[in-house]
């Protein structure tokens, strides 16, 4: 696998990324969540410029043959840390360590110590994924100012529906939970 800051014609791509794998919280009775509009091409393109897009890409079997991007993640510094805004690994290629190389590369390239996310409590692949690779869920009175802001947002969002959290890993985590 491989992972790069995507090129800009590469930017549609994730944004199908993100509607495949929206799919699955269909079936878990979040159809708002499965419908929401990923981040337009321009928010994309903001992320890549700044450096804080990545993207994973499948080793092509010839130097002939490309393939386009499997997941990626959007980063942004908040509050000293690096805060993973979004990360999204395509359905057909889930369980193979795309998610966690993305959110490990985005701890090297963001170079601010701990990892923050906000994410869905009570889904599989959200905060019990995430608590699998370090992170761990944060005490509202840990909330920094800008996870405390993100959270408003997202209860303005209306994604308070269902239960969500702030989680960080701390700088270094290099263990494995099963």
């Amino acid at each position: 696998m491989m992972i790069r800051v995507p090129d800009l014609d590469e930017l549609p791509g994730l944004r199908a990324i993100e509607r495949a794998a929206g799919e699955p919280f269909r079936g878990l009775g979040m159809a708002s969540v499965a419908d929401d509009e990923p981040p337009s091409l321009e928010q994309l393109a903001e992320f890549q410029r700044a450096g804080r897009a990545l993207a994973a890409y499948e080793e092509p079997a010839s130097a002939d043959e490309g393939h386009g991007p499997v997941g990626y993640l959007l980063w942004e510094p908040v509050d000293g840390c690096t805060h993973i805004e979004q990360v999204s690994v395509h359905p057909d290629q889930a369980h193979r360590g795309i998610g966690r190389a993305l959110i490990d590369r985005a701890e090297r390239d963001g170079g601010r110590g701990a990892l923050t996310l906000t994410t869905f409590t009570e889904v599989p692949w959200n905060a019990p994924y995430y608590a699998r690779i370090g992170f761990r869920v944060l005490p509202e009175a840990e909330l920094t100012p800008g996870l405390r802001a993100i959270r408003a947002h997202e209860t303005a969002l209306g994604l308070d529906r269902w239960p969500r959290a702030g989680m960080r890993r701390d700088s270094g985590w290099s263990g494995s939970r099963s």
